[in-house]
C-alpha cells in the first residue's frame, strides 16, 4: 500500500486552538482542540500541540506520514515564523511558534501566517478560488480580516503585515476600535458592528422593531439576522447600512488592486443575501465604470466549520509544492 502523505493544520485562536491531519485533496484525518490560553507557558503550550497531532497520527490505520505543519494564528507573521503581541493571548511579545514546532517535529517544514491569509490559500486551494491569479477573501466576525492574493501569491508586505483592511479608516476619530484607533472599517462592518449600527437605528429612527426588546450585551448579529428574515423593518435597514459601507469600501480596494473576484467569509457572511445584496449594490455604484460589472463578489464556498483547518492545511501544503 502506498504511503499516504499528510500534512497537520492547526488554527490558533484566542479561545481554543484546532488541529487536525489533511491530505492534499482536503480530506481530514482527525481532528483535536483544546483551549488556547490553558498552559501559563508558552513551551508546555508547543509541546502539548505536538502531542495531539502525535496521538492523531498514532489513531490512523493507513500507513502515513506527516510532510509539513500550517498554522494560522492571529498576528502570525509568515516572515519570521512569529506570532508578534498577539492582544488576545497571555503570553507576550514575539512567540517563535514554527521554529519551535519545526526542532519538536524532527525539521520538517512549518509554516505560519495569520488567519485572514490563511483563510485566502483555503479558498485558493480548495474553494472557488481555484484558478485564480488575484482575488481577495474578506473574513466578517468579532473583526474584519482580509487576505490578498496577487498573482497567485499572498501579499504579505515587507513586513509580513500587509492586507489590514479592516483598519482602514472609515470615519476618522468615530468608534474606538481595539487597535486603539477610532473609526477603522472594522468598527462599522464586523459582528460587532452591524450591532453598533442596530442601536444607532434604533436611537434614530422611530420604527417599531422586536430588537427594542434587546439591551446592548444581549444583542448578538445573530439576534439581528433573525430580525431581518422576519421582515424587522430595523434589522433590514441594519444590513443595508452596514452593506452600503462595506460596498463602499470595497469600491476602494478594487481600484488598487483589481481583484477577479472578492469572497465574503465568517459568521456575518452567512446571513446571505442579507449583506451580500446591498454590498453587491454600493460597490457596484461606486466602482470607476472602468470595473462596473467586471468584479465578482459572492459568499465563500467552503464549509467554515472546517474552513479554517484547510486554510492552514493549504498554506502547508503550498510551501511544499514550491
Amino acid at each position: 500500500m502506498q504511503l499516504k502523505k499528510l500534512v497537520a493544520g492547526i488554527d490558533m485562536g484566542g479561545t481554543n486552538t484546532v488541529y487536525a491531519l489533511v491530505d492534499e485533496v482536503g480530506t481530514i484525518y482527525g481532528s483535536g482542540t483544546f483551549p488556547t490560553n490553558l498552559y501559563q507557558n508558552f513551551d508546555q503550550y508547543i509541546v502539548a500541540l505536538r502531542d495531539g497531532i502525535l496521538d492523531l497520527s498514532s489513531k490512523i490505520e493507513r500507513e502515513h506520514k506527516i510532510m509539513g505543519i500550517g498554522i494560522g494564528a492571529p498576528n502570525g507573521n509568515y516572515y519570521t515564523g512569529c506570532i508578534d503581541s498577539a492582544a488576545n493571548l497571555i503570553w507576550k511579545g514575539s512567540l517563535p511558534m514554527a521554529e519551535k514546532l519545526k526542532v519538536l517535529f524532527g525539521g520538517i517544514p512549518v509554516v505560519l501566517t495569520n488567519d485572514a491569509n490563511a483563510a485566502a490559500i483555503g479558498e485558493m486551494i480548495y474553494g472557488s478560488a481555484k484558478g485564480m491569479k488575484n482575488f481577495v477573501v474578506i473574513t466578517l466576525g468579532t473583526g474584519l480580516g482580509s487576505g490578498f492574493v496577487v498573482n497567485g501569491e499572498v501579499l504579505y508586505g515587507h513586513d509580513g503585515f500587509a492586507g489590514e483592511f479592516g483598519h482602514i479608516s472609515y470615519k476618522r476619530d468615530s468608534r474606538q476600535c481595539g487597535c486603539g484607533r477610532r473609526g477603522c472599517l472594522e468598527t462599522f462592518v464586523s459582528a460587532p458592528g452591524l450591532k453598533r449600527n442596530t442601536f444607532e437605528l434604533l436611537i434614530n429612527e422611530n420604527t417599531q422593531s422586536s430588537l427594542r426588546e434587546f439591551t446592548f450585551s444581549q444583542m448578538t448579529s445573530k439576534d439581528v439576522a433573525i430580525a431581518a428574515q422576519n421582515g424587522d423593518k430595523i434589522a433590514k435597514m441594519a444590513f443595508e447600512m452596514t452593506g452600503k459601507i462595506l460596498g463602499e469600501a470595497l469600491a476602494d480596494l478594487v481600484a488598487i488592486t483589481t481583484p477577479e473576484a472578492i469572497f465574503l467569509f465568517g459568521g456575518l457572511a452567512k446571513s446571505g443575501n442579507l449583506i451580500l445584496d446591498p454590498t453587491r449594490e454600493s460597490m457596484e455604484a461606486n466602482l470607476l465604470s472602468l470595473w462596473k460589472g467586471k468584479v465578482k463578489l459572492q459568499l465563500s464556498n467552503l464549509d467554515e466549520d472546517n474552513a479554517a483547518i484547510l486554510g492552514s492545511s493549504a498554506l502547508a501544503w503550498k510551501e511544499l509544492n514550491k
